[in-house]
């Protein structure tokens, strides 16, 4: 049974168009149950993948498409680094996961020039228990072999080959292009000279054949082009879809090890779960023969002194109460490094301001996380934090925007820069939007697509569907029907809605461990 070992979804950021529920979808119905993906650098659609693949009873492989650099990737000059080479990486077992994750870490943090790329020196530094494929017409191979490049062909076959030996394999694609059979003809000469395994990849971009415009039309979209631009991108041939596995089968029916190859491969690939535990921040700055725990509760009651003008049994029982819970939940540590930061704002005077269910805690205004006094407004401690709850707490915090850069670089010197990371966000393509992308691309009047675009209904910040606007809104229907090139245009918004069109960084979040 033939396994899709090459194969790029919407992770790949305006150069894929699979989503990962219709994959799985066509899996299923061409009873298909193994697959991997192999994003462009990197893993944002890894767990969704796995966890999806797992619901479905269908066996993942999490793999990726990385670049390697074609020197040490230190190196940034214009016109020799900027020239890389693909390599397919796929996860064996769970040490190869973690690996690949440590490959993709450092291509993006420490390789980043255009691409995230890789160098042979630290790719060989975390190989184990991975499988590598050598990929595209952009491969390791393939790229020097269509440049003439025999010395760089060798030399790169002899250092692949010996970093992953039993795991690697010459990768035969058949997708109709000129230059590729010619590739083919050299990759099956290098494989049968060196005893080296062959396996059929397809390097899948979108789902199905007549998805291809789609991928067009998502380039035009990132490239800023028009669909009767003759310099926008096009693609070489019309065969990059999830192909089945008849079709593959026919395709290498004079090469079945290829089709086979890619069983074995699925063979290896071990089942494991992938997890993400709570990694809670420690609070490092503990007074000396103290705890977390004997801390909090001095601060809280020295603090509770000051702010309130007697001891009385009913605060001491609050204070107490709320004490006994952060503790059981596990949140001493949370509730120091927090008065740490506030205490860091206010030496600083940077102006600090709270709101939400924060606000109800008498142990938070006393070690002066917040200035509201809760039990004079009757505010509820247990709707920030009771036993029932299983979500950890937060506490709203505003800073002076302009001063916010202080208080991240107070973190990072607190708890190390690599333990204090950005969280990352993804923009897709709302129906909105892609109303007017679309458009440009197809040339329709941005006049049209305007008035379209603003017809459609938000609700509570998210924009509803085509469909739902077909089906609830005449004057828009009307509109469309109107003319085809307006029918296409919905069409084409349908499928590319809420696609993953690029990755930024969320406006205040921040992960501490």
């Amino acid at each position: 049974m033939f396994t899709h070992i090459h194969l790029h979804t919407q992770y790949s950021l305006l150069d894929g168009v699979t989503k990962i529920d219709p994959l799985i979808e066509k899996l299923k119905k061409h009873k298909m149950d193994t697959c991997a993906i192999t994003d462009h650098g990197n893993l944002y659609g890894a767990y969704k993948f796995h966890s999806k693949m797992i619901a479905a009873d269908l066996k993942p492989i999490i793999g990726a498409e990385v670049y390697i650099s074609p020197r040490s990737m230190d190196k940034r000059e214009f016109g020799i680094d900027n020239k890389y080479y693909h390599l397919v990486l796929l996860a064996k077992n769970f040490e190869g996961y973690k690996n690949l994750i440590k490959i993709v870490s450092v291509a993006n943090m420490d390789g980043f020039y255009y691409r995230p790329r890789i160098d042979y020196e630290n790719l060989k530094k975390y190989s184990n228990g991975l499988i590598a494929t050598t990929a595209c017409l952009s491969g390791i191979l393939s790229k020097p072999i269509f440049d003439g490049n025999e010395k760089l062909v060798e030399e790169n076959l002899n250092k692949y080959g010996e970093m992953f030996r039993d795991n690697f394999y010459i990768e035969i694609q058949r997708n109709g292009i000129e230059e590729q059979m010619k590739v083919n003809e050299s990759l099956l000469r290098i494989a049968n000279k060196n005893s080296l395994p062959i396996v059929a990849g397809v390097d899948s971009h979108y789902l199905n054949s007549e998805d291809y415009e789609l991928q067009e039309i998502l380039w035009a979209i990132g490239d800023a082009k028009t669909i009767n631009d003759p310099t926008r991108r096009t693609l070489p041939s019309k065969e990059f879809y999830v192909k089945s596995p008849t079709e593959m089968t026919t395709l290498f029916k004079d090469l079945p090890e290829a089709i086979e190859n890619t069983q074995k491969i699925a063979d290896q690939v071990e089942m494991y779960e992938i997890k993400f535990d709570r990694v809670e921040p420690v609070f490092k700055k503990v007074d000396e023969g103290s705890t977390p725990k004997k801390m909090l509760r001095k601060l809280a009651f020295d603090g509770a002194k000051k702010k309130y003008p007697e001891m009385t049994k009913e605060l001491e029982d609050r204070i107490n109460y709320e004490l006994k819970v952060i503790d059981d939940k596990g949140y001493n540590d949370y509730f120091l490094i927090m008065h740490d930061f506030t205490k860091f704002c206010r030496e600083k005077e940077i102006v600090l301001g709270m709101r939400g269910s924060g606000c109800g805690s008498v142990v938070a205004y006393a070690i002066g996380i917040t200035h509201v006094e809760p039990l004079k407004w009757e505010l509820y401690f247990e709707r920030f934090l009771n036993y029932e709850r299983s979500n950890p707490p937060d506490f709203d915090l505003d800073i002076a925007d302009y001063r916010r850069d202080e208080l991240v670089d107070y973190t990072i010197k607190e708890f190390g820069i690599d333990n204090v990371k950005q969280i990352g966000t993804f923009s897709k393509l709302q129906t909105r939007q892609a109303i007017r992308d679309v458009a440009r691309v197809l040339e329709i009047d941005l006049s049209i697509a305007d008035t379209l675009s603003k017809m459609v209904e938000i609700v509570f910040g998210k924009a509803k569907s085509i469909d739902y606007m077909l089906e609830n809104n005449k004057e828009f229907y009307e509109i469309i029907n109107s003319s085809p090139d307006l029918v296409r245009l919905s069409d084409i918004v349908r499928k590319l809605d809420k696609t993953v069109r690029g990755v930024s960084t969320h406006a205040c979040g921040y992960i501490i461990t």
